[in-house]
Protein backbone atom coordinates (compact mmCIF):
# COMPACT_ATOMS: atom_id res chain seq x y z
CA UNK A 1 0.00 0.00 0.00
CA UNK A 2 1.00 3.90 -0.28
CA UNK A 3 2.47 5.32 2.39
CA UNK A 4 0.85 8.45 3.20
CA UNK A 5 3.28 10.43 5.16
CA UNK A 6 4.01 13.95 5.79
CA UNK A 7 7.01 13.57 3.50
CA UNK A 8 4.53 12.32 0.74
CA UNK A 9 1.77 14.63 -0.93
CA UNK A 10 -1.82 14.40 0.21
CA UNK A 11 -4.62 15.76 -1.19
CA UNK A 12 -6.29 18.16 0.83
CA UNK A 13 -9.64 16.66 -0.34
CA UNK A 14 -8.31 13.75 1.54
CA UNK A 15 -8.39 15.03 5.18
CA UNK A 16 -9.15 19.02 5.51
CA UNK A 17 -12.49 19.19 3.59
CA UNK A 18 -15.74 17.81 2.87
CA UNK A 19 -17.74 15.22 5.82
CA UNK A 20 -15.94 11.54 6.37
CA UNK A 21 -18.72 10.46 4.99
CA UNK A 22 -18.53 12.28 1.99
CA UNK A 23 -14.69 11.83 1.30
CA UNK A 24 -15.64 7.61 2.16
CA UNK A 25 -17.76 7.74 -1.03
CA UNK A 26 -14.81 8.53 -3.22
CA UNK A 27 -12.19 6.16 -1.11
CA UNK A 28 -10.39 3.09 -2.51
CA UNK A 29 -11.59 0.82 -0.02
CA UNK A 30 -15.10 2.00 -1.16
CA UNK A 31 -14.34 1.74 -4.68
CA UNK A 32 -13.09 -1.96 -4.52
CA UNK A 33 -16.30 -3.14 -1.96
CA UNK A 34 -18.67 -1.71 -4.63
CA UNK A 35 -16.44 -3.40 -7.41
CA UNK A 36 -17.45 -6.96 -5.16
CA UNK A 37 -20.75 -5.78 -4.92
CA UNK A 38 -21.29 -5.70 -8.48
CA UNK A 39 -19.46 -9.21 -9.13
CA UNK A 40 -21.44 -10.92 -6.66
CA UNK A 41 -24.89 -9.33 -8.19
CA UNK A 42 -23.94 -10.34 -11.41
CA UNK A 43 -23.04 -13.88 -10.22
CA UNK A 44 -26.26 -14.10 -8.48
CA UNK A 45 -28.10 -13.21 -11.70
CA UNK A 46 -25.59 -15.72 -13.84
CA UNK A 47 -27.09 -18.49 -10.99
CA UNK A 48 -30.44 -17.72 -12.01
CA UNK A 49 -29.73 -18.50 -15.27
CA UNK A 50 -28.03 -21.80 -13.62
CA UNK A 51 -24.39 -20.63 -15.30
CA UNK A 52 -22.70 -20.28 -11.95
CA UNK A 53 -23.48 -23.44 -9.15
CA UNK A 54 -24.59 -23.10 -5.96
CA UNK A 55 -21.15 -23.47 -4.32
CA UNK A 56 -19.66 -21.04 -6.20
CA UNK A 57 -22.36 -18.23 -5.44
CA UNK A 58 -22.40 -19.19 -2.33
CA UNK A 59 -18.04 -18.94 -2.06
CA UNK A 60 -18.92 -15.40 -3.86
CA UNK A 61 -21.01 -13.94 -1.15
CA UNK A 62 -19.20 -15.40 1.69
CA UNK A 63 -15.49 -13.65 0.31
CA UNK A 64 -17.36 -10.39 -1.30
CA UNK A 65 -16.08 -8.52 2.21
CA UNK A 66 -12.94 -10.33 2.56
CA UNK A 67 -10.70 -8.11 0.70
CA UNK A 68 -7.09 -7.68 1.05
CA UNK A 69 -6.42 -3.75 -0.59
CA UNK A 70 -2.37 -4.16 -0.10
CA UNK A 71 -2.62 -7.61 -2.20
CA UNK A 72 -4.89 -5.26 -5.25
CA UNK A 73 -2.27 -3.32 -5.69
CA UNK A 74 0.79 -5.39 -5.15
CA UNK A 75 -1.02 -7.57 -8.47
CA UNK A 76 -1.97 -4.15 -10.17
CA UNK A 77 2.23 -3.16 -10.40
CA UNK A 78 2.53 -6.35 -12.66
CA UNK A 79 -0.79 -6.45 -14.49
CA UNK A 80 -0.87 -2.68 -14.62
CA UNK A 81 -5.07 -3.12 -14.84
CA UNK A 82 -6.44 -1.91 -11.54
CA UNK A 83 -9.78 -3.99 -12.41
CA UNK A 84 -7.87 -7.53 -13.38
CA UNK A 85 -6.08 -6.89 -10.25
CA UNK A 86 -8.82 -7.25 -8.19
CA UNK A 87 -10.66 -10.07 -10.14
CA UNK A 88 -7.55 -11.80 -9.60
CA UNK A 89 -7.23 -10.80 -5.51
CA UNK A 90 -11.13 -11.86 -5.32
CA UNK A 91 -10.32 -15.30 -7.20
CA UNK A 92 -7.53 -16.05 -4.62
CA UNK A 93 -9.57 -15.44 -2.06
CA UNK A 94 -12.59 -17.33 -3.30
CA UNK A 95 -11.39 -20.53 -4.52
CA UNK A 96 -14.74 -22.20 -5.26
CA UNK A 97 -15.95 -19.23 -7.99
CA UNK A 98 -13.14 -17.52 -8.66
CA UNK A 99 -13.18 -19.02 -11.91
CA UNK A 100 -16.49 -17.31 -12.76
CA UNK A 101 -16.12 -13.90 -11.51
CA UNK A 102 -16.55 -11.19 -13.92
CA UNK A 103 -17.74 -13.62 -16.41
CA UNK A 104 -19.38 -11.97 -19.64
CA UNK A 105 -18.41 -8.09 -18.66
CA UNK A 106 -16.07 -5.65 -19.11
CA UNK A 107 -14.28 -3.17 -17.20
CA UNK A 108 -16.36 -0.45 -17.52
CA UNK A 109 -19.51 -2.79 -16.80
CA UNK A 110 -18.15 -2.77 -13.33
CA UNK A 111 -15.90 0.81 -13.27
CA UNK A 112 -18.87 2.82 -14.40
CA UNK A 113 -21.27 0.96 -12.66
CA UNK A 114 -19.59 1.84 -9.42
CA UNK A 115 -19.36 5.44 -10.24
CA UNK A 116 -22.91 5.81 -10.83
CA UNK A 117 -23.83 4.07 -6.85
CA UNK A 118 -21.52 6.95 -5.59
CA UNK A 119 -22.77 9.61 -7.68
CA UNK A 120 -26.13 8.51 -6.42
CA UNK A 121 -24.95 8.02 -3.07
CA UNK A 122 -23.11 11.60 -3.11
CA UNK A 123 -26.10 13.28 -4.55
CA UNK A 124 -28.23 12.12 -1.43
CA UNK A 125 -25.50 14.12 0.57
CA UNK A 126 -25.89 17.04 -1.18
CA UNK A 127 -29.36 16.88 -1.16
CA UNK A 128 -30.35 16.68 2.21
CA UNK A 129 -27.35 19.30 3.29
CA UNK A 130 -28.99 21.41 0.65
CA UNK A 131 -31.96 21.32 1.50
CA UNK A 132 -30.56 21.85 5.60
CA UNK A 133 -29.29 25.24 4.07
CA UNK A 134 -32.41 26.63 2.06
CA UNK A 135 -34.39 26.04 4.94
CA UNK A 136 -32.01 27.90 7.34
CA UNK A 137 -31.88 30.53 4.83
CA UNK A 138 -35.89 30.94 5.14
CA UNK A 139 -35.70 31.16 9.06
CA UNK A 140 -33.83 34.35 8.50
CA UNK A 141 -35.80 35.28 5.57
CA UNK A 142 -38.74 35.17 7.63
CA UNK A 143 -36.68 37.37 10.82
CA UNK A 144 -35.75 39.89 8.40
CA UNK A 145 -38.29 40.27 5.72
CA UNK A 146 -39.96 43.62 7.04
CA UNK A 147 -36.28 44.86 8.29
CA UNK A 148 -35.44 47.83 5.80
CA UNK A 149 -31.67 48.57 4.75
CA UNK A 150 -30.07 50.43 1.78
CA UNK A 151 -29.87 48.48 -1.38
CA UNK A 152 -26.22 48.45 -3.61
CA UNK A 153 -26.13 48.75 -7.13
CA UNK A 154 -22.66 49.44 -8.57
CA UNK A 155 -21.24 49.21 -4.74
CA UNK A 156 -22.67 52.27 -4.30
CA UNK A 157 -25.83 53.15 -2.33
CA UNK A 158 -29.21 52.36 -4.34
CA UNK A 159 -32.36 52.50 -3.03
CA UNK A 160 -33.64 51.14 0.08
CA UNK A 161 -34.60 47.34 0.25
CA UNK A 162 -34.90 44.91 3.05
CA UNK A 163 -32.36 41.95 4.69
CA UNK A 164 -35.04 39.21 4.55
CA UNK A 165 -35.60 40.56 0.26
CA UNK A 166 -31.88 40.25 -0.02
CA UNK A 167 -31.91 37.07 1.65
CA UNK A 168 -33.80 35.43 -0.44
CA UNK A 169 -32.51 35.97 -3.46
CA UNK A 170 -29.91 33.85 -2.06
CA UNK A 171 -32.29 31.50 -1.20
CA UNK A 172 -34.12 31.64 -4.51
CA UNK A 173 -30.86 30.17 -6.02
CA UNK A 174 -30.51 27.48 -4.09
CA UNK A 175 -34.18 26.28 -4.60
CA UNK A 176 -33.32 26.67 -8.38
CA UNK A 177 -30.41 24.09 -7.77
CA UNK A 178 -32.28 21.88 -5.59
CA UNK A 179 -34.70 21.45 -8.12
CA UNK A 180 -32.15 21.21 -10.68
CA UNK A 181 -30.90 18.45 -8.47
CA UNK A 182 -34.15 16.68 -7.86
CA UNK A 183 -33.98 16.86 -12.42
CA UNK A 184 -30.59 15.13 -12.20
CA UNK A 185 -30.95 12.09 -9.55
CA UNK A 186 -34.15 11.24 -12.23
CA UNK A 187 -32.21 11.41 -15.05
CA UNK A 188 -28.61 10.01 -14.48
CA UNK A 189 -28.21 6.37 -15.31
CA UNK A 190 -26.03 3.81 -14.76
CA UNK A 191 -24.37 1.93 -17.77
CA UNK A 192 -25.41 -1.58 -17.02
CA UNK A 193 -24.57 -4.70 -18.13
CA UNK A 194 -24.14 -4.63 -21.52
CA UNK A 195 -20.33 -5.35 -22.53
CA UNK A 196 -17.05 -4.02 -24.44
CA UNK A 197 -19.04 -1.56 -26.95
CA UNK A 198 -22.97 -1.67 -25.56
CA UNK A 199 -24.24 -4.51 -27.59
CA UNK A 200 -24.67 -7.07 -24.83
CA UNK A 201 -23.22 -9.75 -27.65
CA UNK A 202 -20.89 -11.39 -24.61
CA UNK A 203 -23.85 -11.47 -22.48
CA UNK A 204 -26.41 -13.33 -25.03
CA UNK A 205 -23.54 -15.96 -26.19
CA UNK A 206 -23.05 -16.14 -22.31
CA UNK A 207 -26.52 -16.95 -21.83
CA UNK A 208 -27.73 -18.94 -25.29
CA UNK A 209 -29.16 -22.24 -24.01
CA UNK A 210 -31.11 -20.90 -20.77
CA UNK A 211 -34.05 -19.41 -19.92
CA UNK A 212 -32.47 -16.13 -19.33
CA UNK A 213 -32.05 -12.95 -22.35
CA UNK A 214 -29.23 -10.62 -21.83
CA UNK A 215 -31.83 -7.63 -21.59
CA UNK A 216 -32.88 -9.84 -18.58
CA UNK A 217 -30.09 -10.13 -16.65
CA UNK A 218 -29.25 -6.95 -16.82
CA UNK A 219 -32.46 -5.65 -15.58
CA UNK A 220 -31.92 -8.44 -12.86
CA UNK A 221 -28.08 -6.59 -11.66
CA UNK A 222 -29.72 -2.99 -11.98
CA UNK A 223 -32.46 -4.41 -9.50
CA UNK A 224 -30.08 -5.86 -7.55
CA UNK A 225 -27.72 -2.73 -7.19
CA UNK A 226 -30.77 -0.17 -7.31
CA UNK A 227 -29.66 1.71 -10.43
CA UNK A 228 -31.35 2.56 -13.40
CA UNK A 229 -29.79 1.69 -16.23
CA UNK A 230 -29.29 3.70 -19.66
CA UNK A 231 -30.99 2.12 -23.31
CA UNK A 232 -28.23 3.21 -25.15
CA UNK A 233 -24.55 3.06 -24.30
CA UNK A 234 -21.11 2.65 -25.49
CA UNK A 235 -18.27 0.65 -23.37
CA UNK A 236 -19.39 3.58 -21.29
CA UNK A 237 -22.29 5.07 -19.91
CA UNK A 238 -22.51 9.05 -21.59
CA UNK A 239 -20.24 11.03 -20.11
CA UNK A 240 -22.87 13.62 -20.37
CA UNK A 241 -24.24 12.58 -17.32
CA UNK A 242 -20.88 13.33 -15.50
CA UNK A 243 -21.37 17.01 -17.30
CA UNK A 244 -24.63 17.08 -15.78
CA UNK A 245 -23.71 16.30 -12.49
CA UNK A 246 -20.60 18.64 -12.00
CA UNK A 247 -22.93 21.66 -14.00
CA UNK A 248 -25.14 21.46 -10.82
CA UNK A 249 -22.56 21.07 -8.32
CA UNK A 250 -20.67 24.09 -9.97
CA UNK A 251 -24.06 25.88 -9.91
CA UNK A 252 -24.34 25.18 -5.87
CA UNK A 253 -20.92 26.50 -5.82
CA UNK A 254 -21.96 29.37 -7.58
CA UNK A 255 -24.96 30.67 -5.36
CA UNK A 256 -22.99 30.02 -2.29
CA UNK A 257 -20.42 31.81 -3.22
CA UNK A 258 -22.24 34.52 -4.24
CA UNK A 259 -23.68 34.67 -0.80
CA UNK A 260 -20.44 34.60 0.83
CA UNK A 261 -18.83 36.57 -1.73
CA UNK A 262 -22.02 39.91 -0.56
CA UNK A 263 -21.79 38.97 2.99
CA UNK A 264 -17.70 39.74 2.86
CA UNK A 265 -18.17 43.22 0.96
CA UNK A 266 -21.41 44.01 4.34
CA UNK A 267 -18.64 42.61 6.51
CA UNK A 268 -15.72 45.43 5.52
CA UNK A 269 -16.18 47.98 8.66
CA UNK A 270 -17.22 50.89 5.81
CA UNK A 271 -20.14 48.85 5.41
CA UNK A 272 -20.38 46.46 8.67
CA UNK A 273 -23.77 45.55 8.07
CA UNK A 274 -23.50 42.12 8.19
CA UNK A 275 -20.70 39.43 9.49
CA UNK A 276 -19.79 36.01 10.09
CA UNK A 277 -19.75 34.87 13.65
CA UNK A 278 -16.38 35.38 15.38
CA UNK A 279 -15.20 32.19 17.92
CA UNK A 280 -14.10 34.30 21.38
CA UNK A 281 -10.77 32.25 20.50
CA UNK A 282 -10.66 32.52 17.33
CA UNK A 283 -7.37 34.40 15.42
CA UNK A 284 -7.45 36.92 12.58
CA UNK A 285 -4.14 37.41 11.94
CA UNK A 286 -0.93 36.69 13.26
CA UNK A 287 0.32 40.00 12.57
CA UNK A 288 -2.89 42.44 13.44
CA UNK A 289 -4.59 41.20 16.74
CA UNK A 290 -7.55 43.66 15.95
CA UNK A 291 -8.47 41.60 12.44
CA UNK A 292 -11.50 40.00 11.81
CA UNK A 293 -11.82 38.30 8.86
CA UNK A 294 -14.42 36.74 7.51
CA UNK A 295 -12.51 33.33 6.29
CA UNK A 296 -15.27 30.90 6.28
CA UNK A 297 -16.88 32.86 3.69
CA UNK A 298 -13.49 33.54 1.44
CA UNK A 299 -13.24 29.68 2.12
CA UNK A 300 -16.18 29.05 -0.03
CA UNK A 301 -15.20 31.42 -2.50
CA UNK A 302 -12.21 29.78 -3.09
CA UNK A 303 -13.61 26.32 -3.55
CA UNK A 304 -16.02 27.35 -5.40
CA UNK A 305 -14.16 29.27 -7.85
CA UNK A 306 -12.24 25.31 -8.24
CA UNK A 307 -15.80 23.56 -8.53
CA UNK A 308 -16.68 26.16 -11.36
CA UNK A 309 -13.95 25.37 -13.44
CA UNK A 310 -14.29 21.78 -13.35
CA UNK A 311 -17.66 21.22 -16.01
CA UNK A 312 -15.58 21.86 -19.27
CA UNK A 313 -13.42 18.98 -18.08
CA UNK A 314 -16.82 16.69 -18.26
CA UNK A 315 -17.89 18.53 -21.36
CA UNK A 316 -14.76 17.96 -23.23
CA UNK A 317 -15.02 14.10 -22.12
CA UNK A 318 -18.66 13.72 -23.44
CA UNK A 319 -17.05 15.29 -26.70
CA UNK A 320 -13.90 13.87 -27.22
CA UNK A 321 -14.74 10.30 -25.91
CA UNK A 322 -14.28 8.84 -29.56
CA UNK A 323 -16.34 5.84 -30.90
CA UNK A 324 -17.65 3.77 -28.77
CA UNK A 325 -14.77 5.20 -25.94
CA UNK A 326 -10.99 6.29 -25.48
CA UNK A 327 -9.61 6.75 -22.41
CA UNK A 328 -8.50 9.85 -21.94
CA UNK A 329 -11.67 10.45 -19.82
CA UNK A 330 -10.54 8.07 -17.07
CA UNK A 331 -7.73 9.81 -15.62
CA UNK A 332 -9.50 13.48 -14.85
CA UNK A 333 -12.49 11.26 -14.00
CA UNK A 334 -11.03 10.11 -11.24
CA UNK A 335 -10.59 13.71 -9.92
CA UNK A 336 -12.80 16.25 -11.05
CA UNK A 337 -16.17 13.73 -9.93
CA UNK A 338 -14.83 13.17 -5.99
CA UNK A 339 -13.12 16.49 -5.62
CA UNK A 340 -16.35 18.61 -6.77
CA UNK A 341 -18.61 16.54 -4.78
CA UNK A 342 -15.98 16.94 -1.66
CA UNK A 343 -15.57 20.63 -2.38
CA UNK A 344 -19.42 21.33 -2.06
CA UNK A 345 -20.00 19.37 0.30
CA UNK A 346 -17.40 21.34 2.44
CA UNK A 347 -19.07 24.70 0.98
CA UNK A 348 -22.66 22.97 2.45
CA UNK A 349 -21.61 22.55 5.94
CA UNK A 350 -19.53 25.88 5.97
CA UNK A 351 -22.75 27.64 4.41
CA UNK A 352 -25.16 25.89 6.86
CA UNK A 353 -23.24 27.40 10.12
CA UNK A 354 -22.84 31.04 8.69
CA UNK A 355 -26.30 31.58 8.19
CA UNK A 356 -27.38 29.98 11.08
CA UNK A 357 -24.51 32.04 13.13
CA UNK A 358 -25.27 35.15 10.93
CA UNK A 359 -24.53 38.76 12.96
CA UNK A 360 -27.44 41.05 11.57
CA UNK A 361 -25.70 44.40 12.97
CA UNK A 362 -29.43 46.45 13.19
CA UNK A 363 -27.93 49.74 14.72
CA UNK A 364 -25.24 49.99 11.55
CA UNK A 365 -27.86 48.83 8.74
CA UNK A 366 -30.69 51.68 10.10
CA UNK A 367 -27.57 54.52 10.25
CA UNK A 368 -26.78 53.51 6.93
CA UNK A 369 -30.03 53.43 5.75
CA UNK A 370 -30.81 56.94 7.06
CA UNK A 371 -27.86 58.35 5.29
CA UNK A 372 -28.79 57.07 2.19
CA UNK A 373 -32.15 56.73 1.63
CA UNK A 374 -33.49 59.95 1.50
CA UNK A 375 -31.67 60.17 -1.64
CA UNK A 376 -34.10 57.79 -3.26
CA UNK A 377 -36.76 59.39 -2.44
CA UNK A 378 -35.77 62.28 -5.25
CA UNK A 379 -37.47 60.84 -7.85
CA UNK A 380 -40.80 60.52 -6.29
CA UNK A 381 -40.33 64.08 -5.27
CA UNK A 382 -39.71 64.61 -8.57
CA UNK A 383 -42.97 62.95 -9.94
CA UNK A 384 -44.92 64.35 -7.03
CA UNK A 385 -44.10 68.26 -7.76
CA UNK A 386 -44.24 67.50 -11.57
CA UNK A 387 -48.06 66.29 -10.84
CA UNK A 388 -49.10 69.68 -9.02
CA UNK A 389 -47.26 71.86 -11.78
CA UNK A 390 -43.64 71.95 -11.81
CA UNK A 391 -41.42 72.06 -14.72
CA UNK A 392 -40.18 68.68 -14.50
CA UNK A 393 -36.06 69.58 -15.71
CA UNK A 394 -36.16 72.61 -13.24
CA UNK A 395 -37.19 70.74 -10.74
CA UNK A 396 -34.67 68.10 -12.02
CA UNK A 397 -31.87 70.52 -11.84
CA UNK A 398 -33.39 72.04 -8.20
CA UNK A 399 -33.39 68.07 -6.59
CA UNK A 400 -29.70 67.30 -7.91
CA UNK A 401 -28.03 70.35 -6.84
CA UNK A 402 -29.36 69.37 -3.39
CA UNK A 403 -28.49 65.95 -3.62
CA UNK A 404 -24.76 66.78 -4.22
CA UNK A 405 -24.88 69.37 -1.95
CA UNK A 406 -26.31 66.18 0.45
CA UNK A 407 -22.83 64.26 -0.54
CA UNK A 408 -20.54 66.36 0.17
CA UNK A 409 -21.79 66.28 3.25
CA UNK A 410 -21.48 63.07 4.11
CA UNK A 411 -18.23 62.70 2.41
CA UNK A 412 -16.98 65.36 4.91
CA UNK A 413 -18.62 63.00 7.90
CA UNK A 414 -21.51 64.71 8.51
CA UNK A 415 -25.11 63.20 8.96
CA UNK A 416 -27.04 63.67 5.56
CA UNK A 417 -28.69 67.26 5.14
CA UNK A 418 -30.94 66.08 2.25
CA UNK A 419 -34.52 66.03 4.12
CA UNK A 420 -33.72 69.58 5.78
CA UNK A 421 -32.72 71.46 2.60
CA UNK A 422 -36.11 70.24 0.55
CA UNK A 423 -37.96 71.58 2.93
CA UNK A 424 -36.40 74.74 3.14
CA UNK A 425 -36.18 75.13 -0.59
CA UNK A 426 -38.11 77.63 -1.59
CA UNK A 427 -38.57 76.21 -5.60
CA UNK A 428 -40.03 72.57 -4.03
CA UNK A 429 -42.07 74.70 -1.18
CA UNK A 430 -44.34 76.18 -3.84
CA UNK A 431 -45.48 72.46 -4.64
CA UNK A 432 -45.07 70.15 -1.84
CA UNK A 433 -45.48 71.33 1.95
CA UNK A 434 -43.23 70.14 4.95
CA UNK A 435 -45.33 67.46 6.54
CA UNK A 436 -45.52 65.73 2.57
CA UNK A 437 -41.95 65.91 2.33
CA UNK A 438 -41.23 64.13 5.28
CA UNK A 439 -44.01 61.54 3.96
CA UNK A 440 -41.77 61.04 0.75
CA UNK A 441 -39.18 60.45 2.72
CA UNK A 442 -40.17 57.60 4.86
CA UNK A 443 -38.48 54.55 3.77
CA UNK A 444 -41.55 52.37 4.31
CA UNK A 445 -42.82 54.11 0.98
CA UNK A 446 -40.26 52.83 -0.98
CA UNK A 447 -39.42 49.05 -0.22
CA UNK A 448 -42.10 48.47 -2.39
CA UNK A 449 -43.75 45.17 -1.78
CA UNK A 450 -40.56 43.23 -0.77
CA UNK A 451 -41.47 41.56 2.58
CA UNK A 452 -44.21 39.96 1.02
CA UNK A 453 -42.35 38.43 -1.72
CA UNK A 454 -39.89 37.48 0.56
CA UNK A 455 -42.77 35.74 3.20
CA UNK A 456 -44.12 34.33 -0.22
CA UNK A 457 -40.84 32.36 -0.86
CA UNK A 458 -40.60 31.20 2.29
CA UNK A 459 -44.39 29.06 1.73
CA UNK A 460 -42.62 28.09 -1.92
CA UNK A 461 -39.67 26.85 -0.30
CA UNK A 462 -41.79 25.15 2.38
CA UNK A 463 -44.41 23.72 -0.03
CA UNK A 464 -41.37 22.85 -2.35
CA UNK A 465 -39.37 20.78 0.05
CA UNK A 466 -42.29 18.83 1.84
CA UNK A 467 -43.61 17.42 -1.54
CA UNK A 468 -43.16 13.90 -2.01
Amino acid sequence: MKNFTFSNYISPFSWRYGSKKMRYIFSEENKYRLWRKIWVALARSEHKAGIITDKELKDLEKNETNIDFERILEIEKDTKHDVVAAISEFSEKAKIGGGKIHLGATSMDIVDNSDALKIKEALIIIDENLKKLILKFSDQIKKYADFPCIGYTHLQPAEPTTVGYRLAFYAQNLLTDWLTLKFIKKTYKAKGMKGAVGTRASYTALLKGTKVKAEELDGMVMKNLDLESDLITTQVYSRKYDYLVLTLLASIASSISKFAADLRILQSPAIGEWSESFGKKQVGSSAMPFKKNPVNCEKICSLGRFVQQLPPVALENATLSYLERTLDDSANKRIIMAESFIAVDEILLIAQKIISDIVINEKRISYNLNIYAPFAATETLLLEAVKRGANRQEIHEVLRNISMIAWSAIQEGKFNPIAELMINNNDIKKYLKKNEIHKLLDVKNHIGDAPERAKQLVKIIKKKINEK
